[in-house]
């Protein structure tokens, strides 16, 4: 499946931390915004793990799910931040 994580941090060090783990998992697009696929067991770590990272009280993360990358249509206006592709 394909996810997209966004996520609003007030303390850059769990900001930090978040994105560090996030990027484990997904590649980071754009400022606290990360997408990929992810088997069903990496979703689940990643929602434990970011559980752990976060102060619900403070912090916001959302992880949407797309499905299949085929079916989700991207357009970029300006400058693409990082490209998601894995070549080398």
């Amino acid at each position: 499946m394909y996810y997209i994580a966004v996520y609003d941090v007030t303390a850059p060090v769990r900001g930090t931390k978040l994105l560090k783990m996030l990027r484990t998992y997904l590649h980071h697009v754009q400022n606290s915004v990360c997408e990929g696929e992810l088997t069903p067991a990496q979703y689940e770590e990643v929602k434990h793990r970011a559980a752990q990272i976060l102060d619900k009280d403070e912090d916001s993360f959302i992880i949407y799910c797309i499905g299949a990358e085929k079916w989700m249509k991207r357009e970029i206006i300006g400058i693409e931040k990082r490209k998601t592709d894995n070549f080398l």
